[in-house]
């Protein structure tokens, strides 16, 4: 392995690693890459996260993976590179690799109607705040498959505004991992949508209703499906939504405090069976689990002779999907992109705060995880870190460091 510092895997099912080649004949730079991971050494000894693994591949090989900090805070233990993490919002492509599956399995179009599969949604308004109340409103149309896919749909999250209809979900159960996912899309149901669908693109909870599409369409759970057809074909053993009490030695942990803020951190427990396999953020994962993942997408859909999903289909997934009508609400989508079929994607060589290639697809997870694809550089990198706070940063600062490496 290029990064001769990281501990080797230990217990535990053990993923297929992907090939690996010294990074200077992938075409990258030792020297970068060692710098790279100074970098990341130094905000370790700052305290800004406890400890991060970052992979590199470039051509189908492996040119750096490096295991950096401690795996978790109040432990002596070293980060490794089978260190276990919740991706938490990295669940997202995956669970819509898995419904454009479906529709490569000709059970749905891309505009069919979402209350066709659930009907709860049939009565849905729209809540449109005036003078402090909710007015209701009816839907001008239906909310679709895309527009769950691409977060056009007037679903929205509790936590990325404090809106009427924020409220409403806040006050709701709609965040506990005790509900089955049937229960949690009747929920979502029965409160307004915060836009017409089509009008805006709000971050949501669009993905967690995939997932009980996923599995109205399939008849098996969003767990068991994404095992039969993603996760095991793909070999990768440690992604669930849940990990065995044997694993608990390889659990990443966050800080009890944010080290910017001081605000207390609590991430769901890893080891606890949820009733609700929540297809947004559920997903607990390894660095060369999700790599494998991110190889098949930047191969077209295959990895090993075993194709997932068409080539066709993930270049419609991997391109832009918001039309110049659709009004960008928050900050997820950076200056120069744009967002696809559950991914982000670039659009513009320019404008976006950091280096990037048009064409360039890619997610990130609330817990401190982050993946891209840039399909014109035959790049993707894997970063994980249990460090919420710092996410926006730490992403920024891979990327740059990244790109920098290339010769």
């Amino acid at each position: 392995m290029s990064a001769q510092t990281a501990t080797k895997p230990a217990s535990g099912p053990q993923t297929p690693p992907l090939p690996e080649a010294k990074p200077e004949s992938l075409g990258l730079s030792p020297l970068r890459l060692r710098q790279m991971s100074d970098v990341f050494r130094r905000e370790i000894d700052k305290g800004t996260l406890p400890g991060a693994t970052i992979l590199v591949a470039r051509g189908g090989q492996v040119g750096w993976f490096e295991a950096l900090g401690k795996q978790s805070p109040v432990e002596s233990r070293p980060m490794a590179l089978d260190s276990i993490f919740r991706i938490f919002s990295m669940t997202k492509p995956i669970v819509s690799i898995g419904v454009m599956m479906l529709l490569e399995d000709g059970h749905f179009l891309l505009d069919d109607p979402l209350a066709k599969f659930i009907p709860e949604f049939a009565d849905q308004k729209v809540g449109v705040e005036n003078n402090g109340k909710l007015d209701l409103v009816p839907l001008k149309r239906a909310i679709t498959i895309q527009d769950l896919l691409r977060h056009t749909s007037g679903i929205t999250y509790e936590h990325t505004g404090n809106g009427l209809v924020q409220q409403l979900y806040q006050q709701s159960r709609v965040r506990s991992r005790k509900i089955t996912n049937a229960e949690h899309a009747a929920l979502v149901a029965s409160m307004p949508l915060i836009c017409q669908p089509g009008a805006e693109w709000n971050y949501s909870r669009s993905t967690d209703i995939l997932g009980r599409l996923i599995e109205i369409v399939s008849g098996k759970s969003l767990g068991a499906f994404l095992t039969e057809r993603i996760l095991a074909p793909l070999q990768m053993g440690e992604t669930a939504f849940h990990t065995a009490a044997e694993n608990a030695p390889r659990l990443a942990e966050p800080f009890a405090d944010d080290p910017w803020n001081g605000d207390k951190i609590q991430l769901f427990n890893m080891l606890e069976k949820p009733v609700m396999e929540s297809g947004g953020g559920g997903l607990v994962s390894t660095t060369m689990d999700y790599a494998r993942f991110a190889q098949m997408l930047l191969n077209g859909g295959t990895l090993d002779g075993v194709r997932i999903i068409g080539r066709k289909t993930l270049e419609l997934m991997a391109s832009d999907h918001l039309d110049p009508s659709v009004e960008i609400k928050g900050t997820l989508t950076q200056p120069g992109h744009s967002f696809g079929l559950g991914f982000g994607v670039r659009t513009e060589i320019g404008i976006a705060p950091f280096s990037g290639s048009v064409g360039q697809f890619f997610w990130s997870g609330m817990g401190g995880t982050f993946f891209w694809i840039d399909p014109k550089e035959d790049l993707f990198t894997v970063f994980m870190s249990q460090a919420p706070g710092q996410r926006v940063y730490t992403r920024t600062l891979v990327r740059n460091l990244v790109y920098a490496a290339l010769e």
